[in-house]
């Protein structure tokens, strides 16, 4: 005779496979709970009350609440010394989406052998790339690994991680990231790694307003918990293993063997941090996962915004905040409230990098000026000429001091993005750029 607990796990396993709604959930339960039944609708009427119809619970949760619920305990009571609650195999099914979220069309993927087809993977290949038994934090081996590490000094002097999918892996992720993630919009608030928006139209709101304060997240990708992931997957309708999966192949437990030196400078938090699963930086699909895990932050930062009264934006981990002259006195319980509100969904505001600005002082977000209108920084306008009218006198090879292996290039590159932010100083740059007599082995670049 099994145990209580053995014949809950049993119900457990029977409620969590197939479609989680009412009449689902009444029949696998009547199904499964053939003798002494408690009241099906009763029960699955508390199960929805306590747990979402649009986002099933997962095992561990569904058997914490049997073992918690008075009617069940009283019902397995009377079936002792007769076969427990049957098992039931009913194949899962696709969920249905929440009321609120519109999507373009989904793949229909429930179950992993649905996966291994549409990604075009064999049995082995799938559990290897997602890592399933998590053994690529153990890899010696750099041809084993999925991942190449690359390590980048920023301006403050610490050391910056960029994983890198190598050429398999990263082909599953571009499917994953064109096909599925790309067709769920993210918060309006958020402008960063999205079509039709950029760092332009990200301090759009902000231009010429009379106070912007500009935060940081610390850590954006590494800080997004994984189970957080495996849910969005799942309120996207997956079933959980499939979730897990799609999880899997987006994230990585970095090895400490091949990582390298500046690994070992690292904290010992951030070490244990990059070893267990997170979303690496430099992945394709870790922006825009990272932008729709950070729905729930979006949209309570941006009540808190409408409620004083501002504009809120946000670029990856830069958040932006606009208003009038009040927002200066109102500005150290906002930091406080962001600061708690980022908290409460799993983030860290950097606060050494706030900056509070007003109309009579630069303001500045995503390295555009907006005081009165975009503008590049007057430093870089101010250089660029300098170097243009440099390459007219003295010829383009003699301003070439790092060295660019497309000089010509290098330089369209950087009046064309001044002309995006201000026509009338990209015309003032170009006009010079027709000025200069480049060598004839030059590569021809034009100025758009």
């Amino acid at each position: 005779m099994a145990s209580f607990k053995i014949n809950i796990q049993r119900l457990a396993d029977s409620l969590i496979t197939g479609s989680w709604d009412k009449e689902a959930l009444q029949s696998r339960l009547t199904r499964s709970l053939v003798d002494s039944l408690p009241d099906p609708k009763r029960l699955v009427a508390r199960l929805l009350f306590h747990f979402d119809e649009k986002s099933p619970p997962s095992r561990s949760q569904l058997i914490s609440f049997l073992l918690g619920d008075e009617q069940i305990r009283l019902a397995l009571e009377e079936i002792k010394g007769r076969p427990g609650p049957r098992i039931l195999f009913d194949p899962p099914v696709m969920g249905s989406l929440p009321d609120n979220m519109t999507t373009f069309p989904l793949p229909q993927l429930a179950t992993w052998k649905d996966l291994q087809q549409w990604l075009s993977l064999l049995d082995y290949e799938l559990a290897w790339f997602a890592d399933i038994e998590g053994r690529q934090h153990k890899v010696i081996e750099p041809k084993r690994h999925h991942y190449r590490y690359n390590w980048l000094v920023k301006p403050s002097g610490k050391n910056r991680l960029i994983e890198i999918p190598k050429s398999r892996l990263k082909a599953i992720q571009r499917q994953l990231l064109s096909e599925l993630l790309n067709r769920v919009p993210p918060h309006p608030s958020a402008h960063g790694f999205r079509r039709h928006r950029s760092c332009l139209t990200f301090v759009a709101p902000h231009v010429g307003k009379e106070v912007v304060m500009r935060m940081d997240l610390k850590d954006f990708f590494h800080s997004v918990p994984t189970p957080r992931i495996t849910a969005l997957f799942q309120r996207l309708g997956y079933p959980r293993r499939v979730a897990r999966l799609l999880q899997g192949l987006c994230t990585h437990a970095i090895s400490p063997s091949l990582a390298g030196t500046p690994y070992q400078s690292l904290s010992w938090d951030k070490k244990k941090q990059l070893q267990f699963k997170h979303l690496p930086q430099g992945a394709p699909t870790s922006p825009a996962i990272a932008n729709l895990c950070a729905w729930r932050l979006d949209c309570r930062l941006k009540g808190a915004a409408e409620r004083f009264g501002l504009e809120y934006t946000r670029y990856a981990d830069d958040l932006a905040f606009s208003g009038s002259a009040k927002l200066m006195h109102s500005a150290s319980f906002l930091q406080g409230l962001v600061g708690a509100i980022a908290l409460d969904e799993g983030f860290t505001i950097n606060h050494h990098k706030t900056r509070l600005n007003t109309r009579s002082q630069c303001q500045r977000l995503a390295g555009i000026v907006l005081n009165e209108k975009p503008n590049p920084p007057r430093r870089e306008f101010d250089l660029l000429k300098a170097t243009l009218f440099n390459c007219i006198r003295f010829g383009p090879d003699s301003q070439n001091r790092e060295g660019h292996h497309d000089y010509r290039s290098h330089l369209a590159g950087r009046i064309a993005y001044i002309g995006w932010l201000n026509p009338s100083k990209g015309e003032r740059l170009r006009a010079l750029w027709e000025r200069i007599v480049w060598p004839e082995s030059s590569p021809h670049s034009q100025v758009r």
